[in-house]
């Protein structure tokens, strides 16, 4: 049958299980608008009030759903608004597919209204881009780009289409799904080998495992492998779902803001089994000093990765869900009573926690235990990026995959909001709470009127100190105190603008109003948003300074 190229985009989507897009209209989509408004009953389209809202919405939806997001833009600025959220994506390996239009062929390369090199400007930041200037081009090229997201490490991918190839015409006909495989390489299950081998002859491993292990869906197994191994665990900011945060094993996150027992656990171990994580700078710190007197194993399935920034000892390359079960069957049950007590002794020794002011104020960890607490660890939890952001990662209790959607990689302010429109939508049966910082909400609070326009029922739970905390805890530590532009008191009224936007809209003021407010919201479930006031000299610690060793934390600032 003969289809325009807008509808050869809706069927390929349908084609690929996609039901639900975000997006923004404008001049040059406007044939897909069109034929969008024609399958309304097939797709459900969420209208963000910014471009970049539908990117992290996109990008959230993914993360919590393990489904590629999909969001779609007009030219020139439109486009250009998706970049943050696709170098988002990118840094956190997220398969997302976006849709941009531009002006008609003939006008390329003229400077036209409203035109932009996107393929040129998102290179960088993406997994792999197109430009399709021929319909009969377009069918196949939807499709591999859905495949190119999510095989390997996944990761976003545009595909920029002319307005004249939505309009035009060609046959089209539906071919089945391009199936996912993982082709394993020739030399994987040697390495599989040699990796059983040093685990064996471990007496006190330590296991890291990164946001790789939820994205190949290798959580089950990486259950069973730490039983089999019996070492400590410790999970990077993008890894905090890929275990129960409340099994004893658990010593925290590792690197700038991880927990002492971690990088003791690492200084004593004699072997360092990471998984699914690279080692970024906020992990291993001082890289000259990083586990220098241990062995490390490296399991990921991006072998760019591997002795990119630490040098290791013994490496496997492959897809965690199939190492992880072959290295699980060739495993005998371990034992190291002796190193886990000791672990836990450090655990005991080096707790988390935050010394309240005084017994009437708003501390961020009781706030964030309360809400574990109400939500039985159940809920799907989005950040900003800020101090809220490791204050949640140190206080709330992830259970479940894919329950955290956080900019770990380009630490985007401005991200949670567009997330956990996302998270809810694609898991309308989750309790899906926001946590902010009050410097992150004002970037893109404008996302209130999204979920008032849907009644999406997502909780914006807003950290308030008036400042931009992380920035200023470095400006206290380590700039004489000069509070340079860190200091917002913009002395708006959050209750009176959620109301504005349509929403519920509440005020934590004392520790007793934590409960009772954070027990309502859920309840409700209806969209709220809450102003919670917190101190502005309050400090996330531990802190590993820049340039500093990872087993030197401040514990206390």
């Amino acid at each position: 049958m003969k289809l325009t190229g807008a509808e050869i985009i809706l069927e390929c989507l349908l084609e690929q299980g996609v039901d639900t897009v975000f997006g923004y209209p404008g001049g040059a989509v406007l044939n897909i608008y069109d034929a969008l408004y024609k399958y309304s009953d097939k797709i459900t389209h969420i209208l963000t009030a910014h471009e970049q809202g539908a990117s992290h919405a996109a990008d959230g939806y993914a993360r919590t759903t393990g489904k590629t997001g999909v969001v779609i833009a007009t030219s020139g600025p439109g486009a250009t608004n998706l970049v943050t959220g696709l170098a988002t994506a990118y840094m956190d390996s997220v398969p997302m597919v976006a849709i941009t239009g531009n002006v008609t062929t003939s006008l390329l390369g003229l400077d036209s209204f409203q035109e932009v090199d996107i393929t040129g400007i998102t290179m960088p930041v993406t997994k792999h881009n197109y430009i399709v200037k021929d319909v009969n081009d377009l069918a196949d090229t939807i499709r591999e780009a859905f495949y190119v997201a999510q095989e390997g490490r996944k990761g976003p991918v545009l595909i920029d289409i002319p307005k004249d190839v939505t309009a035009n015409k060609c046959e089209f006909e539906n071919k089945p799904v391009l199936e996912y495989f993982y082709e394993k390489s020739a030399t994987v299950d040697e390495e599989i080998k040699k990796a059983v081998e040093l685990i064996k002859e471990s007496e006190r491993p330590f296991i890291y495992a990164g946001g790789g292990v939820c994205s190949c869906d290798a959580t089950d197994e990486f259950r069973k492998f730490v039983n089999l191994v019996d070492a400590p665990v410790s999970l990077s900011l993008m890894g905090q779902c890929a275990f129960d945060n409340t099994d004893k094993r658990y010593t925290g996150m590792l690197g700038m803001h991880g927990t002492k027992t971690s990088s003791l656990a690492l200084k004593e171990c004699d072997l360092m089994i990471v998984l699914g994580s690279r080692f970024s700078d906020r992990v291993s710190c001082n890289a000259s000093t990083f586990a220098t007197n241990t062995k490390i194993l490296h399991i990921d399935i991006d072998s760019a990765e591997i002795n990119k920034n630490i040098r290791v000892t013994e490496k496997v390359v492959g897809n965690l869900s199939y190492v992880l079960r072959e290295m699980n069957n060739r495993l005998k049950q371990q034992v190291h009573r002796e190193w886990l007590e000791k672990v836990y002794a450090w655990k005991e020794e080096y707790p988390l926690d935050m010394k309240p002011i005084d017994e009437n104020a708003v501390m961020p960890d009781y706030v964030i235990k309360t809400l574990d607490k109400l939500t039985n660890g159940q809920a799907i939890i989005t950040t900003e990026v800020g101090q809220h952001q490791m204050w949640t990662a140190e206080f709330y209790d992830f259970r479940n995959p894919r329950s955290l959607a956080t900019s770990g990689g380009l630490g985007t302010m401005g991200y949670g909001l567009g997330a956990s429109i996302g998270a809810k939508v694609g898991n309308p049966n989750k309790t899906v709470v926001n946590i902010a910082g009050d410097g992150s909400f004002y970037m893109n609070m404008n996302e209130l009127s999204t979920l008032a326009k849907f009644n999406i029922p997502v909780i914006e739970l807003v950290l308030n100190n008036e400042v931009l905390g992380m920035v200023r805890q470095w400006q206290r530590l380590f700039y004489g105190e000069r509070y340079s532009q860190t200091v917002l008191e913009k002395g708006t009224n959050f209750e009176m603008l959620g109301k504005a936007f349509g929403i519920n809209a509440f005020t934590i003021k004392t520790k007793a109003d934590v409960e009772p407010i954070l027990k309502m919201a859920i309840e409700l479930n209806e969209p709220v948003l809450i102003d919670c006031r917190i101190d502005r000299d309050l400090n996330v610690t531990p802190m590993v300074p820049a340039g500093h060793s990872v087993y030197e934390p401040i514990l206390e600032i």
